[in-house]
């Protein structure tokens, strides 16, 4: 049969619904996987808000270079046995850790006299 049969086009027909199909069920996964990342990142800055509180009542600095060290090369670690690229884990959490901070220089303005 040549690819102009009806039988050709029947095929393609399947074979492009499945991927369709398939499409949806992947995207359905992503946005599953999107929910439960902000999720767990609104657990985090749960427990960095408490951080942010505490370090500001004992007069303690916003940011933890050593502490964001060990934790960029652990993060690092991770993704490498993940199989995910270390330079992108080490991307996301510097953005993460950008953040606290900033959110940490917040909390400390606001409980100063």
């Amino acid at each position: 049969m040549s690819e102009g049969t009806p039988a050709a086009g029947e095929a393609a027909a399947v074979a492009d619904q499945a991927a369709h199909e398939r499409l949806l069920y992947l995207r359905s996964s992503i946005d599953n996987l999107d929910a439960a990342l902000v999720h767990l990142l609104a657990e985090r800055f749960k427990c960095t808000q408490q951080v942010g509180e505490l370090k500001a009542r004992h007069s303690l600095p916003p940011a933890d270079p050593a502490r964001e060290a060990a934790q960029i090369e652990r993060l690092r670690r991770l993704a490498e046995d993940a199989r995910l690229d270390p330079a992108f884990a080490e991307k996301f959490l510097n953005f993460i850790i950008d953040e606290v901070v900033r959110h940490h220089k917040a909390i400390a303005n606001q409980t100063r006299p």
